[in-house]
């Protein structure tokens, strides 16, 4: 665990197994009870909880509705208290299949289930869910584990978007509608397909100007993590759901069908349907299957983060920070680490109205790095860290700023490298980084305050990332070192003059 995750956040496991907390990882944690780490295993008996296996998370107030795999909603009480014995909750709704996302419609909770989105009305208002009426379907279900439904969440249009998985293994027919599209909930109650080409859409999430983003898993056709612009009429690359294209109702056709086997700036020549993730977050150095999106839209309350993208992470359990800048009109941007230590899988991620983030974990089907099967943690701010609050492509290089004035002889003297790098196109599962190589640069400016460096960097790629390591680099203020020295930069396109 980096020792940023320690200065600059207070964090505290709200509910484990049950209504408990624990120290998780930091010093001096808000709630502070004993809990063993692998307790999972032997603390938990049917009757005295939950097993908090969160897969959707809803605010109403001060109240956190939330989901779990099982097929249950809870309305967790005081879920901000630091007094373990004015935590509660109570049962909303159950009997759903496997929901994995929540999302209010005025009084009226929106979920996901296999094969629907389902709203659950309270109507004689004593707190549990007595009317469960489906809002949309008109995908099929197959039957296979990994057919997955994923949201609904609503863009700046107020429309509510759901993606759908590919399935993997035993039962799998991707030629079902709609596996490996997303698309939005009709007036007419069926799911209206949009986009397509998608492997395992985990991730929904609008950025502050309303527009809607997708995260996509490491595996077959995506090499790394991909961060998408998900909007209607385009092909994110995913070939296994392509009998889709013939089914009525196909919104689109593709013009052309990418070539495999060859890097990945050429395939998405094929095709003007084809289009780039704004952000790759590398394979393993950023994560290995990205989750859930949540924006930063907290005031400042969260750092001087606002309007970037937080991106769970389940294998590594963590959570990954992505900045975001239109570039001749099309979205790319970089990706940072953030948080890491995480006691289970990161699935989903929510802020409360306190401005803490709320971290829904469960393992249930793979393995994570933490302790854990499952639990909720938050995050409160306490301090800024002092990292790469971002980074931005300039006509002629990148543009680097920092969360706080850095030494002046330190950025002059630190081993800055850069590097960039691309993936083949493949139907292989996962693929490594090809045509790396170090790269050339010259430190143009520095501001008179030290938090903005100007890069000259010459024969950029466009659709390479490009990886910078700022190793040596230390804070004005108290001579301390970057809490993560790490930046990844995917270069769609090259600012114009």
């Amino acid at each position: 665990m980096k020792t940023a995750l320690l200065h600059s956040f207070i964090c505290a496991v709200v509910f484990a197994n049950y209504a408990v907390a624990d120290e998780s990882y930091v010093k001096q944690p808000l709630i502070d009870a004993a809990v063993e780490a692998d307790s999972r295993s032997t603390e938990w008996k049917p009757g005295e909880g939950i097993p908090l296996e969160v897969s959707g998370m809803a605010w109403k107030g001060s109240q956190l509705y939330l989901c779990i795999r099982k097929g249950d909603v809870y309305v967790l009480e005081n879920p901000q208290e630091q007094d373990p014995a004015k935590l509660s909750y109570r049962l909303f709704a159950s009997g759903l299949h496997e929901p994995l996302g929540l999302e209010f419609d005025g009084d009226d909770l929106l979920v996901s289930q296999r094969a629907e989105i389902t709203r659950l009305k309270d109507n004689d208002g004593d707190g549990m869910a007595d009317a469960y009426l489906t809002e949309c379907d008109g995908w099929d279900v197959t039957g296979n584990y990994h057919a997955y439904t994923y949201g609904p969440e609503r863009d700046g249009k107020g429309r509510y978007w759901v993606t759908l998985n590919l399935g993997m293994g035993d039962l799998t027919d991707n030629s079902r509608p709609w596996h490996g599209w997303g698309g939005i909930i009709g007036e007419d109650g069926r799911f209206q397909p949009m986009a397509a080409g998608m492997r395992s859409p985990c991730g929904l999430g609008a950025n502050k100007a309303g527009d809607m983003f997708y995260t996509d898993q490491q595996g077959t056709y995506f090499p790394g993590s991909p961060v998408y612009h998900l909007r209607e009429g385009v092909f994110y690359g995913n070939q296994q759901s392509l009998d889709t294209f013939k089914l009525d109702g196909a919104p689109f056709q593709l013009d052309a069908l990418p070539p495999k086997n060859v890097l990945y700036p050429e395939a998405l020549k094929a095709s003007k349907r084809f289009v780039p993730p704004a952000v790759w977050l590398p394979y393993n150095k950023m994560g290995r299957s990205t989750t859930d999106i949540q924006v930063i839209d907290q005031n400042g309350a969260f750092g001087p983060f606002d309007g970037q993208l937080l991106v769970g992470e389940f294998t590594n359990a963590a959570v990954s920070r992505v900045f975001l800048e239109k570039v001749n009109g099309d979205y790319q941007g970089a990706c940072f680490p953030f948080l890491e230590g995480f006691s289970a899988a990161v699935v989903r991620l929510s802020f409360s109205p306190q401005n803490e983030l709320f971290v829904g974990l469960t393992n249930r089907g793979w393995s994570s790095l933490g302790a854990r099967s499952y639990g909720l943690t938050r995050v409160k701010m306490d301090k800024a860290p002092f990292s790469v609050q971002k980074i931005e492509a300039t006509p002629e290089g990148f543009r680097v700023t920092f969360t706080e004035p850095a030494d002046l002889e330190s950025i002059k003297t630190a081993p800055l490298s850069l590097q960039h790098f691309t993936y083949e196109y493949s139907d292989r599962y996962g693929g490594d980084e090809v045509e790396t190589r170090g790269m050339g640069f010259e430190i143009a400016s520095i501001s008179a305050e030290g938090d903005v460096v100007e890069i000259i960097v010459p024969n950029r790629k466009e659709h390479y990332i490009y990886e910078f390591d700022f190793s040596g680099i230390r804070a004005a203020a108290g001579n301390r070192d970057l809490d993560y020295t790490k930046g990844y930069y995917t270069l769609n396109s090259i600012p114009k003059l």
